[in-house]
């Protein structure tokens, strides 16, 4: 059994060595990620923008991560966790020191809409921890690296504002913030260096498998091949609901005909990856895959679905939660910056709770670690729907800390499964999953603009009820192996449970 405990301070283990410095990447994408949003109203007043810009920038800083979660998953699992981290760093940096230098609203909107590929520095760590841990650790190593990376999100709100104070010496109170921002992109700049002198994709003797195709994901018969292509339709359906809030119905940042236009080629777009797909897995129609290299689509579209109520209302209730607090408790004497502390106890989970779903996961069984979790976060949010006037603030934190514990141990759990359906895939896996997070976001906060606050909640709870009942259904429990070629041709196989 000792054997199955991770020693964080073992710094001998260059597999503890590696999920250090692992985590610690993913924690500077998303410090780089969301380092606008402490400054927001520094930049809001240098550069004379409108709510509804701001609004714009908000929108734009998430719109990329969904595609690009895709993309990054495949270039992963082709080129190694440690050239794309190390790679996706050092181009984040760049970008972030440019948009800090934009004179005008609509280059920083360019610059940060480019930005926003960094969201997909998740996927990266999440195969590099697959491939350094075996399957008895896996969950708990992947919530570890997960929770403590996140936290880069509450990192910058706590230290970008008070480097961009440090700074007003020198660039003055009107571009103090351009240098906080340059700065933390100078930072994701050194550390690409850093990790890819000491990063390895594999452990000494081990085979980082890759897959035989590129471009699509593998996919081993007609039933998976059709479930692929439902399962991509909601990414394009969220990139849509992004195109209409940019639209003049909405916040009017694009034309109508530029709307319609891109509404056209999102449609085009989903052709032709259709078309990839069946490029890609076409010999399936014609050749049978052997029983022993088999897996089932149907696992990922389900990881897919729990990632979209977990992390999906993460992103969603992260974004309105200081507002809903002010607002209830407005009237008790609560000011912006209290309710923003009070809201921060929903992030602050965070550090426990993702590593804890891990945790469950290895020790319970990935299927019933799930459907306890969202069990647990349905019911979190449906007390939440009942936060009012009447409560003690304490009462409402804790029922926040509650949900939030249940929302992120579900996103811990989530991941423990993934390196355990195809490893040389685990890439593409991950980034499917976790681009369904963002399409949580974007459906979650659209539903938002339509409904009450309490609605809203209630919502995320039916959402994540429903799921709960189709993963008891049809998600299949990861034991025994997988078969994986070796190089040379010959099968190796892999534990999974």
């Amino acid at each position: 059994m000792a054997e199955e405990r991770i020693n964080l301070f073992d710094l001998k283990s260059e597999r503890i060595r590696m999920l250090h410095f692992t985590w610690f990447a993913f924690f500077i994408s998303f410090y780089v990620w969301f380092n606008m949003a402490p400054l927001m109203n520094s930049i809001r007043v240098a550069m004379d923008l409108t709510t509804q810009q701001v609004k714009v920038l908000m929108i734009l800083n998430v719109a990329m991560t969904i595609p690009s979660r895709i993309a990054v998953g495949m270039l992963v699992d082709k080129f190694g966790p440690r050239i794309m981290f190390s790679f996706l760093l050092f181009i984040s940096g760049i970008l972030c020191i440019i948009f800090s230098m934009m004179d005008t609203f609509e280059r920083m909107a360019m610059m940060r809409f480019l930005l926003a590929f960094v969201g997909a520095g998740f996927v990266i760590g999440i195969r590099m921890i697959g491939e350094w841990f075996p399957h008895k650790q896996v969950g708990l190593a992947e919530g570890m690296y997960g929770g403590w990376g996140n936290f880069g999100s509450a990192g910058a709100a706590l230290t970008i504002p008070t480097v961009a104070m440090l700074m007003t010496g020198i660039g003055g109170e009107e571009n103090n913030w351009r240098y906080a921002i340059a700065i933390s992109g100078m930072v994701a700049i050194a550390y690409s260096f850093v990790y890819y002198s000491v990063a390895r994709d594999t452990p000494k003797g081990s085979t980082y498998f890759k897959p035989n195709k590129t471009g699509a994901m593998e996919v081993t018969s007609k039933g998976d091949f059709i479930l692929y292509l439902l399962t991509n339709i909601p990414l394009y359906i969220a990139l849509a609901v992004l195109n209409w809030k940019l639209s003049p119905v909405n916040l009017g940042l694009l034309t109508e005909t530029w709307s319609n236009v891109i509404y056209t080629f999102l449609v085009l777009l989903y052709m032709y990856q259709s078309f990839y797909v069946y490029k890609v897995n076409k010999e399936i129609f014609t050749t049978p895959v052997p029983e022993i290299h088999r897996y089932k689509f149907k696992q990922v579209t389900l990881l897919g679905l729990a990632y979209f109520c977990t992390f999906g209302s993460e992103l969603a209730v992260v974004s309105m939660l200081p507002l809903f607090f002010f607002d209830i408790f407005k009237e008790s004497g609560i000011t912006q910056v209290m309710a923003g502390l009070v809201a921060a106890s929903y992030a602050f989970v965070n550090l426990i709770a993702r590593p804890g779903g891990g945790w469950i996961s290895d020790t319970f069984g990935r299927k019933k670690a799930l459907l306890i979790l969202l069990t647990g976060l349905s019911v979190g949010y449906f007390m939440m729907s009942q936060i009012g006037p009447t409560w003690w603030i304490t009462g409402a934190v804790a029922v926040t800390m509650f949900c939030s514990f249940f929302v992120m141990a579900g996103e811990g759990a989530v991941f423990s499964v993934v390196p355990l359906i195809k490893r040389r895939m685990t890439g593409q896996v991950a980034g499917m999953t976790g681009a369904f997070g963002n399409v949580g976001a974007v459906i979650y906060l659209t539903t938002l603009s339509f409904v009450e606050t309490q609605t809203f909640f209630l919502v995320i709870g039916a959402t994540a009820l429903v799921v709960m009942v189709i993963v008891a259904i049809f998600l299949d429990e990861p034991k025994g192996q997988m078969a994986e070629v070796l190089p040379d041709g010959t099968v190796q196989m892999i534990d999974v449970g």
